[in-house]
């Protein structure tokens, strides 16, 4: 089974661009993830988001963007000068927006900044009923 499910900041702005074999748009952004090791650490993934949902992510999202994604790593390999380069990747399947980092040009009480924490969906949860 290959399944990925992160939770983090976007570092930057995402950007669209066209697939020129057919005309999908993608997109792609790291994230930070929070490590859990230590309380300022964190590691810097990189993600890749085909077709509308490379549309969603590009019109919602931002630099300092919380979300939670859902997908498949992948490993590629290209040429670059001479030297072969290893790039391994989350392909996302499934992303959730969860909060916005806030703008500057909003008045601070017209914008919603939630907590950094994610609650699970109800099938999710772990079993807390005691055995």
């Amino acid at each position: 089974m290959n399944k990925v499910a992160l939770i983090g900041r976007l570092t930057k702005d995402p950007v669209l661009r066209t697939l020129h074999q057919d005309g999908r748009g993608v997109t792609g952004f790291s994230m930070a993830v929070p490590n859990g090791y230590k309380k300022d650490e964190a590691d810097f993934v990189t993600c890749t988001v085909f077709g509308k949902l490379a549309e969603l992510t590009v019109k919602y999202c931002g630099k300092g963007s919380l979300v939670g994604v859902t997908g498949r790593l992948h490993t590629r390999s290209y040429d670059k000068e001479g030297t072969r380069v290893y790039v391994t990747e989350v392909i996302v399947e499934e992303i959730r927006f969860l909060a916005t980092k806030r703008k500057e040009e909003q008045p601070a009480d017209q914008v919603e900044v939630a907590e950094d924490r994610f609650e699970f969906p109800t099938e999710f949860k772990p079993n807390t009923t005691p055995v």
